[in-house]
């Protein structure tokens, strides 16, 4: 039996999580490579990945048995390409703008759902996709000094991002959920330890304190989610997913210095506005096909 209450505080939870863990990230991307910290990361991943796969009906075995197997190592390359890229976004252009951008994340979706999973949008969708992308374009917007071209990293993110999301809503109709998480952690792990001989360096013993705390952090925050997946719709959870930016911008302001432009704000409440009414109605579209469909 789902419960709602249960369900928003593990939702509350997993995002207040992922918040920190992208201020860890940002604090080990200064001195480590991306390589380095995503590396540590997927041993987490993988272990956990691993101890859910044990658990599930049949085990390890019927967890890696999938319909689907190139969709299924695409999305695993996407999320570690995406894991690696936000890394270095959080160190060259910060944890509160890189945060803003990736909040564009559902508006992509949306779109990019249109050509590759062959979805209708409406007129009330499409003006939420421009208006998000407007709002994208104000972040990214130059001051003083000129674009930086650096910009384009939390931008590339949010790419992987949705092309992540859309190719996980192609596995879902054949793939059951502990197959889809099997993929996405093993396939990374595999990916990032064939890139680790030609980065890796030397941790500090103090920076360990760090990486377990970034390793926690993952399995915690992946953990809280799938709880409240399992008592909150979708659509209920991907609004409190916006926490996660609040946070993570509050922390980039309070322990890194960083700063809030004007227009950085404004376009981030344009992309969150965006974001929440594409979701809430892509909903509504999906409830009412499903009504025409059982009468």
């Amino acid at each position: 039996m789902k419960s709602t209450p249960l369900g928003y505080l593990f939702a509350f939870t997993a995002f207040t999580v992922f918040a920190f863990q992208d201020a860890i990230s940002k604090h080990l991307g200064a001195t480590y490579s991306p390589v380095v910290v995503a590396l540590v990361r997927y041993w987490a991943f993988a272990a956990f990945a691993l101890f859910l796969a044990r658990r599930s009906p049949g085990g390890i075995r019927t967890a890696a048995r999938t319909t689907r197997p190139v969709l299924q190592i695409l999305r695993g390359i996407l999320l570690a390409s995406q894991i690696l890229i936000s890394v270095a976004a959080f160190h060259y252009v910060g944890l509160a703008q890189s945060q803003a951008i990736f909040a564009s994340g559902p508006i992509l979706v949306a779109m990019l759902s249109v050509p590759l999973l062959g979805e209708k949008v409406g007129w009330r969708r499409w003006t939420a996709i421009i208006v998000g992308l407007c709002g994208v374009l104000l972040i990214l917007s130059p001051d003083a000094d000129g674009f930086n071209i650096l910009m384009l990293l939390p931008l590339a993110v949010a790419t992987c991002g949705a092309f992540y999301g859309i190719l996980t809503r192609l596995v879902s109709r054949d793939d059951p959920p502990v197959t889809s998480f099997f993929y996405m952690c093993m396939v990374g792990f595999i990916g990032i330890n064939m890139l680790a001989p030609a980065f890796v360096t030397p941790i500090a013993v103090g920076d360990w304190i760090w990486m377990g705390a970034l390793c926690c952090t993952g399995i915690i925050g992946h953990l809280s989610l799938i709880r409240a997946y399992e008592n909150l719709d979708a659509v209920m959870v991907q609004p409190i997913s916006y926490w996660q930016l609040v946070l993570a911008s509050s922390i980039a302001v309070a322990l890194f210095g960083e700063s809030l432009r004007l227009t950085m704000v404004l376009g981030a409440l344009i992309v969150v506005g965006a974001g929440l009414f594409t979701v809430w109605r892509e909903h509504v579209v999906a409830r009412r096909s499903g009504v025409t469909r059982t009468k």
